[in-house]
């Protein structure tokens, strides 16, 4: 096993600043896709049951990429795969303005995927904060770097909001356009990160991947750290469609969006400290309560509150769920092992999301936006009860002793 090396004060601060940016603008990149891919998929699709597919072809970039992006990122360092990843972000923009214009379904679709690619990689930030710092502080660095992301509530919107109309024949043409020059400016704030990659560390390789997914409670980890992001991608890629299907303005949805953004990254700011005083599966616990939450406010009707209140309480949940969960992946594997534990563990959740993000769009058009909230409760109650089980057990077991 390699010796870890640790980062000065002054480089573990210009880290988290770097990257907390850089989740920023990746996150604004997202927000576009998600708040305008279900509605020009609706616009230029074949079927209007493929309306969501392009959201779907974006979580299957993800999964698809995150494995050999990951490998990279072992063998060449972070900030290789950083820039292979912005580097896609930018054709994500220039491919996906160059569909509205044209009107390809088919190239719409590949750029989506490429824009999975750099979500892929933009989601790496939040374990990078986390290199090189001692392990009280690395809950804070986590959820600081994700608190980042707070900006892209804001940046999102305004892009679609702001740029939507400039090319009148071509909606969204000049958002994407935009999208492509954010993914540029990431790039240059990503080559200033200072990663710690020993060479040592590359050779030993760690333990086999087998030994270390078989630690008691790592599965239960990671299916929960998957199911809280499905169900968000389960409901925000529907979102949007439901909003425009029940006759809510673009403008509208786009403030709906914003908020639920916001709420999915603004805790981050206090969620490390949260973790480290209740522990990172009761946090993640607390995340599925309040998606649930989420889920009860929009099966209370469809006026714009309820679709914004169920948006916030469902950014919040994944918030606390999902950095619950990243947390405790850390304590499982050693340093030589992050990346390879890493970008398997955010493969298990994009795999698991693909399965969301397609069967929402058909939900949604078959049978509604009811149809989408009450699917969604299986699996969080499913995950749910495997944290408060294993909690319980704890619990007993300290007692006994």
């Amino acid at each position: 096993m390699s010796a870890e090396y640790f980062l000065s004060v002054a480089e573990q601060k210009n880290n988290i600043i770097r990257l907390s940016t850089a989740q920023a603008l990746a996150g604004a990149n997202s927000v576009v896709f998600y708040a305008t891919g279900a509605i020009v998929g609706n616009a230029i699709a074949p079927s209007g049951a493929l309306a969501t597919l392009p959201i779907t072809m974006f979580v299957l970039g993800m999964a698809a990429c995150i494995l050999p992006l990951g490998s990279l990122a072992r063998k060449k360092g972070r900030k290789a795969a950083f820039m292979v990843g912005t580097g896609t972000g930018v054709i994500t923009g220039l491919a996906a303005a160059l569909a509205v214009v044209v009107g390809s379904f088919l190239l719409f679709c590949i750029a989506a995927f490429l824009g999975g690619a750099y979500a892929a990689v933009a989601l790496s930030f939040r374990f990078a904060a986390t290199d090189g710092v001692a392990p009280e502080r690395r809950a804070r660095a986590l959820s600081l770097v994700m608190g980042g992301g707070v900006i892209a509530g804001v940046v999102g919107p305004m892009l679609v909001s702001g740029t939507m109309h400039l090319w009148p024949p071509h909606t969204f043409a000049v958002t994407y356009l935009a999208q492509a020059l954010v993914a540029v400016i990431s790039a240059f704030i990503l080559k200033g990160v200072k990663t710690t990659e020993p060479v040592d560390a590359i050779k030993t390789g760690g333990r086999p991947l087998r030994e270390i997914v078989s630690q008691p409670g790592f599965a239960r980890t990671v299916f929960s750290g998957a199911v809280t992001y499905m169900v968000m991608n389960f409901l925000m890629t529907a979102a949007p469609l439901s909003m425009h299907m029940h006759g809510i303005s673009q403008q509208a949805s786009n403030l709906g969006i914003q908020w639920h953004v916001i709420a999915m990254y603004g805790p981050g700011f206090f969620t490390g400290k949260l973790i480290n005083r209740f522990g990172a599966m009761r946090i993640a616990a607390a995340g599925l309560l309040i998606t649930a939450c989420s889920v009860l406010a929009g099966l209370a009707g469809t006026d714009i509150f309820h679709y914004w209140l169920s948006l916030i309480l469902l950014g919040l949940g994944w918030n606390f769920g999902f950095t619950g969960a990243s947390m405790k992946i850390i304590e499982y594997h050693r340093p030589e092992e992050k990346t390879q534990v890493q970008s398997m563990n955010d493969f298990v959740v994009f795999g698991v999301m693909i399965v969301g993000s397609f069967s929402s769009g058909a939900l949604l058009n078959l049978y509604g936006w009811n149809a989408v909230l009450w699917g969604s409760l299986v699996p969080i109650g499913l995950a749910l009860s495997g944290i408060v089980s294993k909690l319980r057990a704890k619990k007993q077991s300290e007692l006994s002793t």
